[in-house]
């Protein structure tokens, strides 16, 4: 496995079990994600929200067992809690996410694997009346992340700030693990019509504008898992959670709400180590 040689150590998140309980009721596991979008030219602040419904896909590196992706899956040598969704890289949060990073990744950057940038995720569990709020940075991961010659400093940074939140549990394997395959099997989970998606027209521009070619349209079927153009706009965005708040609204006259906050640390060997430290608030 070509990454950062320090991994995460410790216990999993104590809210992960009953987060992964409660998004089991959902027919549909949809969230809201917020990026920082670049303001309009002469506005006096330097972003402004941008706020969409995304799919949950797993925890990155617990990819979800589906029987209809035949793509080659890693074995579960590794468990996390950032939470992962598929994205078009022709969309506006790919950019959103390098540009407001520490780095201000213009977008020519934004192509390959990278970003960092501030984000919000939230999800509602009608169920059981909770609310699930995700703070932290995001990290994009392109066909570029493994096998193309010298890293670029985007995959470098990808791989040391999601690599030191990825937890062994399959000792003495972790170089069988593999970024690509990964990947590769993320968008096997995908459905057909799903993945015929990434070769639609350019999102966000308008209709009457002549398409690039006719392997750009709607409605197509991609059954290939290496079809050049989807995968070329295939990406991975993985949550790099920094807090966790957990709102229950389910007894409406006692509402509760918990913040938990990744504290880390550095081991007696450099490796990655921390805990999550649990405050109740004030609903």
């Amino acid at each position: 496995m070509s990454t950062t040689s320090h991994h995460l150590t410790g216990p999993a998140a104590p809210w992960k079990s009953l987060f992964l309980d409660h998004l089991s009721k959902l027919d549909s596991p949809e969230f809201v994600f917020s990026s920082l979008h670049a303001a309009p030219k002469g506005s006096p602040i330097p972003y402004v929200p941008h706020a969409r419904y995304c799919i949950f896909r797993g925890m990155w590196a617990e990819l979800p067992e589906n029987k209809h992706n035949d793509a080659p899956m890693n074995k579960r040598v590794y468990e996390s809690e950032m939470p992962t969704f598929t994205s078009d890289v022709r969309m506006e949060k790919i950019p959103d996410i390098f540009a407001s990073s520490a780095g201000r990744g213009d977008k020519s950057q934004s192509q390959g694997s990278g970003g960092g940038g501030p984000v919000e995720a939230v999800f509602w569990i009608k169920d059981v009346m909770t609310q699930w709020r995700f703070k932290g940075e995001a990290f994009v991961v392109g066909q570029d992340i493994e096998g193309g010659g010298e890293e670029s400093s985007g995959v470098r940074t990808v791989k040391s700030e999601i690599g030191s939140m990825m937890r062994a549990v399959s000792e003495g394997e972790e170089n069988a693990w593999s970024w690509s395959k990964e990947l590769t099997a993320h968008f096997g989970n995908c459905s057909p019509v799903m993945r015929g998606s990434w070769k639609n027209p350019p999102p966000g521009t308008p209709v009457s504008e002549e398409h690039p070619d006719e392997e750009h349209r709607l409605g197509q079927k991609v059954t290939d898992l290496h079809d050049p153009i989807a995968r070329e706009n295939f990406r991975v965005v993985i949550i790099k959670p920094e807090e966790v708040e957990q709102l229950d609204l389910s007894d409406p006259t006692k509402a509760r709400r918990w913040k938990y906050t990744f504290a880390a640390e550095k081991g007696p060997n450099e490796e990655a180590t921390g805990e999550w430290k649990k405050q109740e608030l004030w609903p």
